[in-house]
């Protein structure tokens, strides 16, 4: 956790970097994404999409077309996004604006990138989080993940944090850990 809280005072081109990670996670398996996250680089501030496209597609990913193209097209809220950082805006309505403004971009995505550069009082929703969920009765494992239902499994990890007295976004990582015995990002 201290490791993202220092993820926060990064140059913006860093955190867009970790924005770019979250984008290629999402529906992909997140130790691959660290790979590319790593070799990629700086590729995700100046590759065009073409280029970008065939590097992802080069490292494995499943859709890189689709990746580069969230990628690039996000580029252009690198400006909006630091000044909302440094304003220290709330994390659900920093949230709300990925959601509304970066393609590729979902609850779960904004929330993992805003966790792993230090924000902790949302929640990552992921499959591996439903499931221990959903092992303990404590949900009815969803078909899809909507708004709504994003919001309101987060409201119920929000109370079992009170209760354990851990930030929502700590909680979700131990969750995490615990369904996959480790900690990536």
């Amino acid at each position: 956790m201290k490791e993202f809280r220092e993820n926060r005072n990064k140059p913006i081109n860093e955190i867009f970097k970790e924005l770019c990670f979250c984008i290629l996670a999402a529906n992909f398996k997140a130790e691959r994404a660290v790979k590319m996250q790593v070799e990629i680089n700086d590729g995700f501030l100046n590759m065009s999409e073409h280029e970008l496209a065939e590097k992802i597609k080069a490292l494995g990913h499943r859709y890189p077309s689709l990746k580069a193209k969230y990628i690039v097209e996000a580029r252009k809220h690198i400006p909006q996004l630091e000044v909302l950082l440094k304003k220290s805006v709330d994390e659900k309505v920093l949230r709300e604006w990925l959601v509304n403004n970066v393609g590729g971009v979902g609850y779960k995505v904004a929330s993992h990138f805003l966790r792993n550069i230090g924000y902790t009082s949302i929640s990552i929703i992921d499959r591996h989080i439903l499931s221990i969920l959903s092992e303990y009765g404590l949900i009815k494992k969803p078909k899809t993940l909507t708004k709504l239902k994003y919001l309101e499994i987060e409201s119920l990890l929000n109370n079992i944090a009170r209760i354990v007295n851990l930030p929502p976004g700590e909680l979700d990582l131990y969750l995490w850990f615990i369904k996959t015995g480790k900690v990536i990002k």
